[in-house]
C-alpha cells in the first residue's frame, strides 16, 4: 500500500505537541504521527504524519501557518517492507565485549564475545547509533574495572540493548526496564526470549521512574539513561535519588555539544563525572555518586 508523509518543522517541543494533536484529527486521518526533536542544538522539532490517502494540501497548509510551522514537505514512499529492508543492510555492531547482530549474521559471533541478537524493528536502538554503542562502551569498561552492579535500570530501554547486555554479562543482578512506548516493551520481552534471557529482568511501560518496580525499594548500582537531551536533564533529580552511594549512571542520547549542560545539571545533584565517549557526534556521560 502507497504511503505519502507530510513533514514540517517549528520552534518548541509544545507546539509541535499541539501541530501533531491536530494532524490526528485530519480527514483523511493520517495512519501515523511522529515527534521528534532535530538534536542541532537548534531547539526546532520535526512533525511528520504518514497517510495511506493523499492528504488535503490545503489543510496542511492551514495547519502549518496557523502552529508557526514550515509548508509541509509532501512525497510518496515507495511500497517497500523498511525493516525487512534495513535488517539487511546493517552489520553486527563490536563495542568492547558485545557483538550485536541481526538474524542474517547468525553464527557470526567471535570467540569469547558476548553475543546479543538485536533485530531492526519499529522501536528504537539495534546498537548501531553511536549513543548506544556508547553506552556499551562505557558499561564493558565498568565491567574490565571489576564493577558487579546488583540492581540496575534502563530508563528508555528502546529495544532492550542495555538492559540485555546487564543481563547477558551480570547473572546475580535485579534489572528493570523500561520505556514510555508499549511497543518497546513488547519488542524488549522479545528480545530477551530470542536471546535467551527470558526471566533474567523486568520490563514495565513507564515515564521516567513513575513505576512502582523503579521508584520502590533499594537504590540502583547502576542506571542506564540513552534518552535525549531535554529529558536527561528533567529526570536529574529523580535519577540522583534513586542512585546508591558509588552508584554509576550511563547517559546518553546527546551531541557532543550538549554534553556540558547535561553534566551541569547532574552536578546540581552531586553526581561527578568518571569517564566520557565521544563516538562521531555523540556522547555518553558515565557519572558517579561519592
Amino acid at each position: 500500500m502507497p504511503t505519502t508523509t507530510a513533514l514540517t518543522t517549528l520552534p518548541g517541543e509544545e507546539a509541535a505537541g499541539r501541530l501533531a494533536a491536530a494532524l490526528e484529527r485530519l480527514d483523511p486521518a493520517p495512519v501515523g504521527v511522529g515527534v521528534f526533536e532535530i538534536e542541532d542544538g537548534s531547539g526546532r522539532w520535526e512533525v511528520g504524519a504518514y497517510f495511506t490517502e493523499a492528504p488535503d494540501d490545503i489543510a496542511l497548509a492551514l495547519l502549518a501557518a496557523a502552529h508557526g510551522a514550515t509548508p509541509f514537505a509532501v512525497s510518496d514512499l515507495p511500497d517497500i517492507d523498511w525493516v525487512a529492508h534495513v535488517r539487511r543492510a546493517l552489520h553486527p555492531v563490536e563495542a568492547g565485549r558485545f557483538f550485536l547482530y541481526g538474524s542474517h549474521d547468525a553464527g557470526r559471533v567471535p570467540p569469547g564475545r558476548v553475543g546479543l541478537l538485536i533485530e531492526a524493528t519499529v522501536a528504537f536502538g539495534t546498537g548501531h547509533h553511536g549513543t548506544t554503542a556508547g553506552c556499551l562502551i562505557a558499561f564493558d569498561r565498568l565491567l574490565s574495572q571489576g564493577a558487579a552492579p546488583a540492581r540496575v535500570a534502563d530508563v528508555g530501554c528502546g529495544t532492550g540493548v542495555l538492559a540485555l547486555a546487564a543481563a547477558a554479562t551480570l547473572p546475580d543482578a535485579a534489572i528493570v526496564a523500561s520505556d514510555i512506548d508499549a511497543v518497546a516493551v513488547e519488542v524488549t520481552l522479545a528480545n530477551a526470549a530470542v536471546n535467551g534471557l527470558e526471566g533474567r529482568l523486568t520490563v514495565v511501560e513507564a515515564a521516567g521512574f513513575g513505576h512502582p518496580a523503579l521508584a520502590e525499594g533499594r537504590p540502583f548500582d547502576l542506571i542506564f539513561a540513552n534518552i535525549l537531551k531535554g529529558p536527561l536533564i528533567a529526570l536529574a533529580p529523580a535519577l540522583a535519588a534513586r542512585l546508591a552511594p558509588g552508584g554509576r549512571a550511563i547517559l546518553s542520547g546527546l551531541l557532543v555539544t550538549q554534553a556540558e549542560d547535561v553534566l551541569a545539571a547532574y552536578a546540581a545533584e552531586g553526581l561527578r563525572l568518571a569517564a566520557r565517549d565521544d563516538l562521531g557526534d555523540w556522547a555518553t556521560l558515565t557519572l558517579e555518586r561519592g
